[in-house]
């Protein structure tokens, strides 16, 4: 995303800003009430506006037939929400998922390309690249009208986009965003796939509205995401939430109830293991029973540890083992209560398991805002022109 070389005074940039926030806001929105809402004086707002419109992040439409107004119906204007484009890629177990989003977060492509466990990390990057790729070219869509990227990757994750620590093979001391950064020609910013899915449910998912909360993502590995304040708290490193790391908290063995259970041929694919045993499990088959109370068991002993020292509001259940939110969710609620002083709320995710995906979308659009509403930065070119 390019920026003018016209340097803006403060305050004009200011009132841009405020203007372009209200019109987010408000859209489609007129005159009089950006006046209202911002506070500046109308002939303030009209410049702003004018300048947002030359610029390209606003447009004006036509004015609403249903309203009658005397004289010349008034003027009514949006953010231009395709004068650029977020992608997000989910590092998942089984896929790497690609979406493609307008500035409002509205889906315009997705791909996904299918990877497997043991694959090794060329071949996961080879993945996320074919399907960042097929993505945009499947939506029309040229890279240079993307704002920026983001990327959910397992394991630990520092604030520059190195994988400080990873399950996985070959992928430790790796920094992915510089590795990226030269197939986009954009920001590429890479978090934790557990912190995306926090991120993305606190802003579309089933913990919108509450400012302190837990997302535990679980499914072929266990993780967690925290909201505090409103906010993704990544902790010093990285690594807040992270009690899998203690082998004592259950959640290193917690998979392992489910996807090595016994009562299945073993040559199951991994991909199909949960699944088959939540339908042993439907059918009354005992064993399978047990390996869910099992795992639910271990899985309450990481979220206890975390719910006794940041004390959420509220827990939302992620990743692809939560489509059973049925067989899983009362024995979790009753693993739960012996270990915490107060039982948060327990929810399940309403964006099924791609939530990362939505999450990394949601740090690349954060990027542009970042941006956008710097006043002291000059009012940049959008990547697409009207």
């Amino acid at each position: 995303m390019r920026q003018t070389r016209r340097v803006e005074t403060v305050p004009r940039r200011a009132n841009q800003v405020a203007t372009l926030r209200a019109l987010r806001a408000a859209a489609p929105a007129r005159l009089t009430q950006l006046h209202r809402d911002t506070g500046l004086s109308r002939p303030t707002v009209e410049a702003a506006v004018g300048e947002l419109l030359d610029a390209g992040w606003a447009v004006q439409i036509d004015p609403d037939p249903e309203v009658a107004s005397p004289g010349r119906p008034a003027r009514r204007y949006v953010f231009n929400a395709r004068a650029g484009y977020a992608l997000g890629v989910d590092l998942a177990p089984h896929r790497v998922l690609a979406r493609l989003t307008d500035l409002d977060g509205v889906t315009v492509g997705e791909f996904q390309a299918a990877v497997d466990p043991s694959d090794d990390r060329a071949t996961v990057l080879s993945a996320l690249r074919y399907a960042a790729r097929r993505c945009l070219a499947q939506a029309g869509v040229p890279d240079t009208a993307l704002c920026a990227v983001g990327v959910a990757s397992p394991g630990v994750v520092g604030r520059d986009g190195t994988v400080l620590f990873s399950v996985l093979p070959g992928w430790a001391g790796q920094n992915l965003a510089e590795e990226l950064s030269g197939d986009f020609p954009c920001p590429v910013l890479v978090e934790n796939d557990s912190n995306l899915a926090a991120v993305a449910e606190h802003w579309r998912g089933s913990i919108k509205g509450s400012d302190d909360a837990l997302a535990v993502l679980s499914g072929l590995r266990t993780g967690a995401g925290l909201i505090l304040g409103g906010r993704l708290h990544r902790g010093n490193a990285g690594a807040a939430g992270e009690t899998g790391a203690l082998p004592q908290l259950g959640w290193a063995r917690a998979q392992d109830r489910i996807l090595a259970f016994p009562g299945l041929p073993a040559d199951v694919p991994q991909a199909d293991r949960a699944e088959r045993v939540f339908a042993m499990a439907r059918a009354g088959d005992e064993a399978a029973l047990s390996a869910i109370d099992a795992y639910t068991a271990d899985l309450a002993e990481g979220i206890a540890a975390i719910v006794l020292t940041v004390d959420p509001e509220v827990v939302v259940l992620c990743g692809g083992f939560w489509s059973s939110a049925d067989l899983l969710l009362e024995p979790l609620r009753a693993h739960l209560e012996p270990l915490c002083l107060v039982v948060p709320r327990l929810v399940v995710s309403s964006l099924g398991d791609t939530s990362a995906t939505l999450g990394a979308v949601r740090i690349a659009l954060g990027r542009l805002e970042q941006v956008l509403y710097d006043a002291d930065l000059p009012l940049p070119v959008p990547p697409v022109r009207r």
